[in-house]
């Protein structure tokens, strides 16, 4: 059984490539059942599983770097828009917003 552990940490990658290589190996017992075109098709997915898993990795760490500049740029940006706030709130005259007398 594999891990419950979603995909999008470090180790995704990884996870990716383990559930690959179970594939291939839970399809062992099929081996030499297939004849033509399915054997064909079989012995091709067997002999590409390696860079099938290497593909499959480096498209998942991609996805990922992908969404971690994104998650330091909205961080970035957050960041920029609090500091902004303060600074322009200690330029503002909130006195001269006040209405009526208190």
């Amino acid at each position: 059984m594999c891990s419950q552990r979603p995909f999008g940490g470090q180790g995704s990658s990884d996870d990716l490539g383990t559930l690959i290589k179970l594939l291939v190996a839970a399809a062992d017992p099929l081996e030499g059942k297939f004849n033509g075109t399915g054997r064909i098709a079989f012995d091709s997915f067997k002999q590409r599983s390696d860079a099938i898993t290497t593909e499959l990795n480096a498209s998942l760490r991609a996805i990922l770097g992908g969404q971690a500049g994104m998650d330091t740029s909205f961080t970035t940006g957050a960041t920029e828009q609090g500091d902004n706030a303060h600074q322009n709130m200690g330029t503002a005259n909130f006195d001269a917003a006040r209405f009526g007398a208190r």
